[in-house]
């Protein structure tokens, strides 16, 4: 018998089964769909010999010192930040929107100080702002928002940007200087040999068995454990009861060209005409050196793998309701992006294992061996940020 069935080998799973198995010396089954570890931050070698993100660019960035320490027994780090570009009207701009995307844009030559008078003539009065459009055109106007986000969103999201959360465009900055970076945390670093040899040491430890091309329903009757942590869909382990949650996909079409460089940074997004929408060129991640160059082009789909809960109100109060059964089960714990119903950065996921284990620690026994119905850690952080998958 397992002390612990943890479902999903992604940076959920893995962590969890991580503190498990080295601080509280228990056993672990780790079960995962998929015939890898790391859920979608996995990569891998392809035969060019680059190293690509078989599900979409991954972008590793935190303020939490606590995170990068944990991480960091498993990983050392290549400092890279992350830079944008967005494909408009024909040029390529600095995305998230700064001084020089404005100036580009149409020809000026805008201080910093003019540029925050533009973006304040062109803001329109939202009373409330509740939806991803109010965010925007109360920020910098309609005209910007229909070049830049409405039609990346309609893509990204399949509905248009008044029929979703605030949440979705809240955390997307507007500078007025000439910061371009995507990100503004102060670790921003690569795993130096990439997020599968990170997990791959994560898991080495005799506690640690792993199934992969596992599907929980056909071992959960027949492999025995005494407790669960589940990180697949909430909805699929109360078996739809109350309906699906609605989840969009991804499509990825890999490419390689005989060139050295394809684009001039890792990621353009096309907010505009083109079918995906954007193009991940993976030697800018790496600082791999080729005479070829690998690519990746994404097509947004409700069919296929869940990536994104779609956060529309709605789909918020079905999850809640999902929520009130999860917590009426004891022994079992729901920890990451799908069992929440959150999209959150990759060191938001892990955030949210910790303290799951940290409660795992107050409420059972150090034996592992509990004496009473346990209360699973819920975290309530919302964090959705656009182009961190």
């Amino acid at each position: 018998m397992f002390d612990w069935l943890i479902v999903g080998a992604g940076f959920a799973g893995s962590v969890l089964a991580e503190r498990i198995a080295s601080q509280r010396h228990e056993s672990v089954l780790l079960i995962d769909r998929r015939n890898h570890v790391g859920g979608n931050a996995y990569d891998c070698y392809d035969e060019a010999g680059i190293l690509i993100h078989r599900y979409g660019p991954h972008i590793f960035h935190t303020n939490a010192q606590s995170i990068i320490d944990y991480l960091s027994q498993f990983t050392e780090w290549r400092p890279y930040e992350h830079r944008v570009l967005a494909s408009v009207d024909g040029k390529l701009l600095p995305i998230p929107i700064n001084l020089d995307t404005i100036n580009r844009l149409y020809g000026f030559e805008f201080t910093s100080e003019q540029l925050e008078e533009f973006f304040v003539s062109r803001r329109e009065t939202v009373e409330e702002v509740r939806t991803a459009e109010d965010v925007v055109v109360s920020t910098v106007g309609r005209e910007l928002y229909e070049k830049f986000f409405r039609g990346y969103t309609r893509k990204q999201w399949g509905v248009d940007p008044a029929q979703l959360s605030k949440s979705v465009t809240a955390r997307v900055p507007t500078r007025t200087n000439r910061d371009d970076r995507y990100f503004g945390d102060i670790f921003q670093n690569m795993p130096a040999g990439g997020y599968t040899r990170m997990f791959q040491r994560m898991l080495d430890n005799p506690k640690i068995k792993i199934m992969l091309q596992t599907d929980y329903r056909e071992i959960r009757d027949t492999i025995p454990y005494q407790r669960m942590i589940y990180t697949g869909p909430i909805d699929e382990y109360f078996d739809w009861s109350l309906g699906r949650l609605p989840y969009r996909s991804l499509r990825f079409e890999h490419v390689t060209l005989d060139c050295e460089q394809f684009q001039p940074v890792a990621v353009v997004n096309y907010p505009q005409t083109e079918n995906y929408t954007r193009i991940t060129e993976y030697k800018h991640l790496t600082g791999q050196q080729s005479p070829k160059t690998s690519l990746t082009y994404e097509y947004p789909t409700d069919i296929g793998d869940p990536y994104y809960p779609v956060p529309r109100a709605e789909n918020e109060a079905l999850y809640k309701r999902y929520e009130a059964l999860a917590a009426a089960c004891p022994d079992v714990w729901f920890v990451g992006r799908l069992a929440t119903y959150r999209y959150y950065n990759m060191d938001q996921v892990v955030g949210q294992a910790l303290a799951t284990f940290a409660r795992i620690q107050q409420s059972l026994p150090a034996n592992g061996i509990a004496q009473m119905s346990t209360q699973r850690a819920m975290l309530d952080s919302s964090g959705m940020a656009l182009g961190d998958h």
